[in-house]
């Protein structure tokens, strides 16, 4: 029987096929007209294996590293080839540890000291093994099977993951050639696939890179990131201060109702960190306070708590966010795709705030405006405003440390914050919790509570988000004073119980089903925090959840 596939990204060009055809085999016969190498596929709004066998006809769409999902497949399907190559070269009992993103790659730490002629001999291996082409093999255990695997390869966190989560029946395993390993997402066919990388080493661990979707056909030249470095560092002290490494151990705190002590710890870590950083504000003699982060990083409850502890420390404080200036209705900015952009400095009255903020330290009188978006425009006349002379200005917003706000103002009368949460846990050694799903499910929970925002909205947005973060953010945090993690270390096994609802609703025939499903496969290996009684109102999770008391 004939069936037809239509290519969406190839403008629904249709090819026929038989029954029980490979996604990939229909890939070879477009692959030449993509602008990009292919590493997953959409078929009727789901994710699939280039493996997988379709029997009917269908509308596809081919992936390359501009998506998300796409980025993690290649991702884990090097991780699995380097974990092969040094089994192969240094022996099964060298563990290693895929800690996070940094660099523009991964950083990975061993119970092995790896020197220059390791690396060169594992790079060279990877080689070998991407040459050979050698197929990557998917097969499904049971919940017992992988038990009982992960006891056999000594996957600790894997097998006490497994006995942590009750709602999971099937899980998938990968082999290449003789190393087994359990992964989370899908993989790549064969070796053939992932064919840049590269490897070096990094302080006390390694650098593992790759490709950035930015430009899918390069490795992306080193950056220094010293402060998320020491930022990651941070995280994992915090981590093992509480004892929760791996999402196994925050199941078993949940399991055993062991909790609060844990929630109080993380939220006095937070509290002392934003008391420290108010002590350096202070001695710097900083007269404007600016912080930035990418969406949902948790920026207004952080400013309004840091704002608190200025005053502890004899400051008065003035808060400002830079979204109340946005341009006029009929000043406003399109991007590429002749959509309205509001995630650019373009979208940003500029001039005005610079003014504004000149005016302000003059001690003058200034009519701050209040954006109003069901107009949408700037609403004046609410705020007229007047500091003092040792009064500190706190600015937050996603363009806050971008140089065009605040050129006005000489660097040592500002003191530059970036936030973002970074999570200590991991699923296990080699599954990774990537903090851009983090802060989307952040971001999915508060839109639609807050926001009357379908969850499907805030799916369709965020590759547009990403990419103006990379554009627009990104690039600034190393020009921070100081870096804030704002992750809570609880917070994916509170918000599950908020997102698998919304995500759930999200129908095949929708566009957004495929992401929805991908993180729904994230969540289940959380249990759920239902009681928020702990939680304490001015925490930041409460900016996504409810009930803060700092943003009344």
């Amino acid at each position: 029987m004939k069936n037809i596939a239509k290519i969406t990204n190839l403008n629904n060009r249709e090819i026929e096929f038989e029954d029980g055809v490979k996604i990939e085999d229909l890939l070879k016969q477009v692959k030449d007209e993509l602008p990009y190498p292919i590493y997953l596929a959409k078929l009727d709004n789901a994710y699939r294996a280039l493996t997988h066998i379709t029997e009917h006809s269908c509308n596809i769409e081919f992936l390359d590293l501009r998506n998300q999902e796409a980025w993690l497949v290649y991702q884990n399907s090097l991780i699995l080839i380097f974990i092969k190559a040094v089994h192969d070269v240094l022996g099964k009992k060298v563990l290693v540890t895929v800690n996070n993103a940094l660099n523009k790659g991964l950083f990975i730490t061993s119970n092995h000291k790896f020197s220059n002629d390791d690396v060169a001999v594992v790079l060279k291996r990877m080689r070998e093994i991407v040459d050979a082409d050698l197929p990557i093999i998917k097969e499904h255990l049971t919940k017992e099977g992988a038990r009982k695997l992960a006891r056999k390869q000594k996957l600790t966190e894997a097998g006490k993951l497994l006995e942590s989560i009750t709602n999971i029946d099937d899980i998938e395993i990968y082999s290449l050639d003789d190393e087994l390993q359990i992964f989370y997402n899908l993989l790549v066919p064969s070796t053939g696939y992932v064919q840049l990388f590269d490897l070096y080493i990094y302080r006390n661990g390694l650098i593992l890179k790759y490709p950035h979707p930015n430009n899918p056909n390069e490795i992306p030249p080193y950056e220094e990131q010293e402060m998320m470095y020491n930022a990651f560092s941070e995280a994992t002290k915090w981590g093992q201060l509480m004892n929760v490494n791996f999402v196994c151990d925050l199941n078993e705190r949940i399991i055993n109702d062991n909790v609060t002590d844990m929630i109080l710890m993380q939220e006095a870590l937070h509290e002392k960190t934003i008391s420290n950083i108010a002590d350096m504000i202070k001695e710097k003699h900083a007269r404007v306070v600016l912080i930035c982060g990418p969406s949902s990083s948790g920026k207004t409850t952080f400013a309004k708590r840091l704002c608190i502890q200025l005053h502890v420390n004899g400051f008065k404080t003035l808060y400002m966010g830079t979204d109340d200036y946005y341009k006029e209705y009929d000043e406003r900015v399109y991007d590429e795709n002749g959509e309205v952009d509001l995630e650019s400095i373009r979208a940003i009255d500029t001039d005005l705030f610079m003014k504004h903020i000149s005016e302000l330290l003059e001690g003058k009188e200034v009519d701050l405006p209040r954006y109003d978006f069901s107009i949408p425009g700037k609403v004046f006349g609410e705020r007229l405003t007047k500091i003092e002379k040792n009064q500190l200005i706190v600015i937050e917003g996603i363009h806050a440390m971008n140089d065009e706000m605040t050129a006005n103002i000489p660097d040592e009368d500002k003191f530059k914050i970036y936030i973002s949460p970074f999570t200590p846990i991991s699923i296990d050694h080699h599954n990774r919790i990537s903090t851009t799903d983090a802060r989307m499910l952040r971001r999915l929970v508060r839109d639609y509570k807050f926001r009357s925002s379908p969850a499907q909205r805030t799916i369709n947005m965020w590759p547009k988000v990403r990419t103006s973060e990379d554009a627009n953010i990104f690039p600034y945090s190393s020009k921070a004073d100081v870096f804030f993690n704002s992750n809570c270390i609880y917070e994916y096994a509170v918000l599950k119980k908020y997102a698998e609802p919304l995500l759930k609703r999200i129908r095949r025939d929708e566009p957004e089903y495929g992401e929805a499903q991908r993180m729904l496969n994230f969540l289940k290996y959380f249990d759920p925090i239902y009681d928020e009684e702990a939680i304490p109102n001015n925490s930041i999770i409460r900016e996504f959840i409810g009930g803060s008391v700092v943003l009344k």
